[in-house]
């Protein structure tokens, strides 16, 4: 054997070794803009920022966020434009606040498909992965998660579906406001954090909204009744700008995806789900608040009344390509094999 030619190939491949790390060492600083338009006290906020520390360590320090709550970057509903515009380089977006933009993902918010947010955060992501490039193609979906399960919470005692009638109602989302229309009642469009606003001048009578940030939100002040049933969940998506991915190395680009996955999408939203269940007892506790069940016969009523929904909703997703059947076939078998399923 050359032990002179076997020298020679260590050597090579050890300045090879040592050029690579050093490649890694020498990528360009990355500097992010995150946007979440929630308050800064909201749950969510700290699982962001935990996810981009976890970046940071990841890329040896060439990855560095900013996290701006509280609307700072824009209005709530304008969260996918300026991820796509690079207004912010990730941001926290509830698609259903644009009604008819996004008809596969708007599938996830129908009445009574989600039992819970652990399990059902990582059913959506990975129910959706095989649609996002395709329905949010101007940016780069990271991952999907949901709140845990919802209801309306009001200024009256809502227990039938004909109970709707007549009232203004403010929904968590386009598919949910649809169900509001259907039930005749109507729609009052807000985002979350003008939804207080909106009850207390008598704009709207309800809202649907998740348990814990009622209180949070200071709709408790507003409303004191809440219908104990896991009626909805709003579905989200954290999105990144295209050109900010496209510009990063290989390495780095390696690190964001690494952290895009639906592990890491239970990891940030379990936190708020936890937060948000325990919304039951802080309502429940609160003096001149009824938190109440409904019977298995008005859950019945309720589930008639909102089926109609889905065939909605269903002329959407045909409208943009895709088989309705297929699409919500293979949620709720997400659903179910992540025992997420009502």
């Amino acid at each position: 054997m050359n032990t002179t030619f076997t020298h020679t190939a260590i050597a090579v491949a050890a300045v090879f070794a040592f050029s690579a790390g050093l490649a890694q060492a020498q990528d360009k600083p990355v500097m992010l803009k995150l946007s979440s338009w929630v308050p800064a006290q909201h749950p969510l906020n700290p699982s962001l920022q935990a996810w981009a520390d976890d970046i940071k360590k990841a890329s040896n320090g060439t990855i560095t966020a900013t996290l701006f709550p509280s609307e700072q970057l824009g209005k709530a509903f304008d969260h996918y434009d300026m991820a796509r515009d690079g207004i912010a380089d990730f941001a926290y977006v509830n698609p259903g606040y644009q009604p008819g933009r996004f008809p596969i993902f708007a599938g996830a918010s129908l009445p009574f498909l989600f039992a819970n947010a652990k399990g059902g955060t990582a059913a959506i992501d990975a129910w959706y992965k095989q649609y996002a490039a395709q329905e949010m193609k101007d940016v780069k979906v990271c991952f999907a998660f949901v709140h845990d399960p919802g209801t309306f919470h009001a200024r009256k005692k809502i227990t039938s579906p004909t109970d709707i009638k007549g009232m203004k109602i403010r929904p968590a989302t386009s598919t949910i406001g649809n169900m509001v229309t259907s039930l005749g009642g109507t729609n009052v469009q807000s985002s979350a954090p003008e939804a207080r606003d909106m009850l207390e001048r008598g704009v709207a009578d309800a809202i649907t909204f998740p348990w814990g940030s009622i209180p949070l939100f200071g709709i408790d002040k507003v409303v004191s009744y809440h219908m104990d049933v896991p009626l909805y969940v709003t579905p989200f998506v954290w999105v990144m700008n295209k050109a900010k991915y496209d510009s990063m190395s290989a390495g780095q680009k390696k690190v964001i995806d690494d952290h895009c996955t639906t592990e890491w999408a239970e990891k940030v939203a379990s936190p708020w789900a936890d937060f948000e269940f325990g919304g039951h007892a802080k309502l429940a506790a609160i003096p001149g608040h009824e938190v109440y069940k409904l019977t298995p016969d008005q859950v019945n009523a309720w589930r008639k009344a909102t089926a109609g929904g889905e065939a909605q909703w269903a002329e959407t997703v045909k409208k943009a390509g895709q088989d309705p059947k297929a699409v919500m076939d293979s949620l709720k078998a997400s659903l179910v094999k992540y025992k997420a399923a009502l």
